[in-house]
């Protein structure tokens, strides 16, 4: 925040506003309050740093959403890919904006249950009825290019929220995890895992995401660019990298089918928990015993941190969805009010075939055993009673859960 104490206490007495938040002017806050320029209106400038589980930094925004117009429209994808979308996103959403002083009648969330056509009827019906802001989580980019288009033609403001629109509209901002990040978290917790398993002569399997989701091909670029040096030195011989697919019955009948061709297979890259979960039963129906055979995933799921427990996964990047949710809400105010985000919140860029989109860019975490306790169970993801059944009651204890 620029200027000095002083400065920040007149523009404070000038404007009138009373935001509670304001400080006695350190300028290492993670939130401000700035005078528009011209106005005389202030308004509060947030941070990606500032978000927290509390949402206390969304409830600064009160002043921002007084000024908004129109509804804010969020578009999530399916409930197949992941659980988290219903289980986190939505609540998490909801929770953001009603903490910035929005009512249920100024937002709305859909769920397209994995139909593009479905997600493109819904998006134009929320134009209809008023929205100023879309953000949108699409299926495949380019169903969610024509989506942004309209949407821009009409002078909505849109968002890519979680995994970026290839070719979308101009003037969006991208929210999202570090995604590469999330890669090659994934890629040195295999490498962990194999020395810490004491997995001999590594034959690693790659198993990828849809290949049309771009946050699949930023995972790969992650855990590719850490796996290479393994492979260029020959500790590591890659077997195959066969088509991705965020569908769990396909990872299974692929993994199954690269395993029956190759039995030479002890290590596998898998992108997310659900792709895991599949291959680990696959495993299992092999008797194939716990802390033998490394899987990775991310997503921080339930079974995920199950499979943990009992030695058939390495670890999962967790992605506190509520820093995601907080993060667009925020900018889907900005752009409600008329204000651009301000610098302080787009923390970087991301490559869009040569176009940089400006993004809030949030830290993953691996997550093991070893800090399970610190960082899902502490902040909620997921309750003890969920996480620690019978199956997984001593590992849990173990890892002083619960």
């Amino acid at each position: 925040m620029s200027g000095t104490r002083k400065r920040m206490a007149v523009v404070a007495l000038v404007a009138a506003v009373a935001i509670g938040l304001v400080a006695c002017g350190d300028d290492s806050d993670d939130s401000s309050t700035d005078s528009d320029s011209g106005s005389g209106e202030a308004t509060v400038t947030v941070t990606a740093a500032s978000f927290s589980s509390d949402f206390a930094a969304m409830e600064t925004l009160k002043p921002l959403a007084a000024k908004g117009k129109g509804k804010i429209a969020v578009l999530l994808p399916d409930t197949t890919t992941s659980a988290r979308y219903e289980s986190f996103d939505r609540p998490y959403l909801e929770q953001a904006f009603e903490a910035a002083g929005l009512t249920s009648s100024d937002y709305k969330i859909d769920n397209a249950q994995g139909s593009a056509s479905t997600m493109q009827t819904q998006a134009e019906a929320a134009i209809t009825d008023g929205a100023s802001v879309l953000l949108v989580d699409a299926l495949d980019s380019g169903s969610g290019a024509a989506i942004e288009a309209n949407a821009t033609s009409k002078g909505v403001k849109v968002i890519d929220y979680d995994r970026l629109v290839q070719g979308g509209a101009e003037g969006r901002v991208y929210v999202s995890f570090d995604n590469v990040k999330v890669g090659e978290l994934i890629g040195q917790g295999e490498i962990d895992c194999i020395s810490e398993w004491k997995v001999e002569k590594p034959n690693l399997l790659i198993m990828n995401g849809d290949p049309t989701d771009n946050n699949a091909k930023l995972f790969a670029e992650g855990y590719n660019g850490v796996l290479e040096p393994k492979f260029d030195d020959k500790s590591y011989v890659k077997v195959g990298e066969p088509a991705g697919t965020w569908k769990p019955a396909e990872a299974a009948t692929t993994f199954t089918q690269q395993y029956t061709a190759n039995p030479e297979i002890n290590a596998v890259v898998t992108p997310n928990d659900d792709n895991a979960n599949a291959v680990i039963a696959q495993l299992q129906a092999l008797n194939i015993p716990p802390k033998t055979f490394p899987t990775t995933g991310q997503d921080a799921s339930t079974s995920g941190l199950q499979n943990i427990l009992k030695g058939y996964q390495c670890g999962t990047v967790y992605k506190p969805i509520y820093l995601e949710a907080q993060a667009a809400a925020a900018i889907a105010l900005y752009f409600r009010a008329g204000e651009e985000p301000p610098k302080e919140l787009i923390n970087g860029t991301t490559d869009d075939g040569g176009t940089d989109v400006p993004s809030v860019l949030l830290e993953p975490t691996w997550v093991t055993t070893e800090n399970m306790a610190d960082t899902v169970v502490k902040d909620e993801a997921v309750t003890v009673a969920q996480l620690c059944v019978s199956a997984v009651e001593t590992a849990c204890k173990t890892a002083g859960i619960g």
